[in-house]
């Protein structure tokens, strides 16, 4: 099994502008694109395992892709069906939003991923496109991969989400899109709004009014993009933390999505005594600027809301956590059960192996800030877990196998890390 040795660091002042490309953006430019008419481009599109396989997918439906390495393009004549598995690999939200995109092809497709991805949820998607009229199945009554989908006329709908989730937002906005009438789509809280941002300015009337988002029909193809992909801040997360826990040090991260939905996390650092400033360079399909992070004495905190905004964020917060002084508490956080791992046993488990006090509840934990001691710990094949565990190692030293996953999101995280400390493979 591949694994990795973090040694502890001295001060550090890390900037840079190679931060991941984000790679919710970037799912969504390859798809989108297939709705358009003309040449979409892209520049700086995340060159990671899961959105290649998404970009991989998008060409087997037929559209014609261009990699010039800077930049990609895209052009496509409608989605076309295919003999081809189109397999997601690790992704969660490729998996879901091509269940919201195929639904209403003409065809039949089959999505599968892999070991991971197969046990994960996913009837919270296929549930309400099936009550529109999506012809759509899997394992476990359609809940679990392989998904089989054959396109189908889908009914208007008004749907109120039980949870704040941007995959099923977008999966059912993606099938609003080709419904047979203007779509209402509620959602308990604020979840990530990128969908939303793009689809409008490729031309999309969505129309937002707090948690309720309307959605009319296609008349036309969309507008080409014209995007570069900024930094990607779940990305970007683990560096502003890495700063915040080591006396002294710095983080500067430029050309990174400032999107409200997307800096929560960053929010509950600075929250928690970490010195942040935001500096907003320009603004098109998404607010974007330079962020800097400097240390200062951490203080627990107790962490309820937006949680939709910073699911992604909370194991490497959860780090911070344990660097922090008194018991910060994370509430309404279930959905990490369902994610690449139960990321609230694994951080739970492996904080204790740290010799961090927690305590574990269905929908949440509790750290209890001390000093990190050195470990070995698994990141049970998820990525994020993997690069929190490193990060921590920058305190204390920290050996993490299964670190192959890391290539599903953040390919040069260990080049970043290693202007940080030394690093051993």
């Amino acid at each position: 099994m591949s694994r990795a040795k973090v040694y502890p660091a001295d001060v550090f002042s890390f900037r840079s502008d190679a931060i991941a490309p984000d790679k919710s953006i970037s799912h969504r430019c390859a798809m989108f694109a297939v709705l358009a008419e003309g040449e979409s481009r892209i520049e700086n599109f995340l060159r990671a395992e899961d959105t290649l396989n998404t970009l991989a997918i998008v060409g087997h439906l037929g559209a014609e892709i261009t990699d010039e390495e800077s930049v990609i393009t895209i052009r496509s004549n409608g989605i076309k069906e295919t003999a081809e598995i189109l397999d997601c690999g690790n992704s969660g939200t490729g998996m879901r939003l091509f269940c919201g995109l195929l639904s209403s092809a003409e065809g039949h497709f089959v999505l599968t991923g892999d070991e991971y991805l197969k046990r994960r949820p996913m009837k919270r998607v296929t549930q309400p496109l099936r009550n529109i009229g999506a012809k759509l199945d899997g394992r476990n009554n359609g809940d679990l991969a392989p998904l089989s989908i054959r396109g189908a006329s889908l009914h208007a709908f008004e749907y109120d989400s039980k949870i704040a989730s941007a995959q099923v937002k977008s999966a059912m906005i993606l099938a609003a899109l080709r419904s047979d009438g203007v779509c209402t789509f509620r959602e308990p809280e604020l979840s990530r709004d990128h969908t939303e941002r793009m689809l409008r300015g490729m031309g999309a009337h969505i129309e937002i009014d707090g948690l309720e988002t309307k959605i009319w029909p296609l008349g036309k193809p969309l507008k080409p993009l014209d995007i570069r992909v900024p930094a990607d801040p779940s990305s970007a997360f683990f560096f502003a933390v890495a700063a915040a826990i080591i006396p002294g040090a710095s983080s500067v991260i430029e050309g990174v999505t400032l999107n409200p939905t997307r800096i929560e996390a960053f929010k509950v650092l600075e929250w928690m005594g970490a010195k942040i400033t935001y500096t907003l360079s320009d603004e098109r399909y998404e607010p974007i600027g330079t962020i800097r992070v400097e240390h200062a004495p951490l203080h627990a905190v107790t962490v309820e809301e937006n949680i939709a905004w910073l699911i992604d964020e909370l194991p490497a917060l959860s780090i911070a956590m344990a660097c922090a002084e008194g018991t910060s508490v994370i509430k309404n956080a279930e959905e990490l059960r369902v994610k690449e791992s139960d990321r609230i046993k694994t951080v739970v488990d492996n904080l204790n192996l740290c010799g961090i006090k927690t305590e574990e509840y269905p929908d949440g934990y509790t750290v209890t800030g001390g000093e990190l001691k050195s470990a070995c710990v698994n990141s049970f094949g998820d990525h994020r877990i993997a690069m929190s565990f490193l990060v921590a190692g920058l305190k204390c030293g920290m050996e993490v196998e299964d670190i192959e996953c890391i290539n599903t999101s953040f390919p040069n995280f260990f080049e970043l890390l290693g202007l940080c400390t030394k690093v051993e493979r």
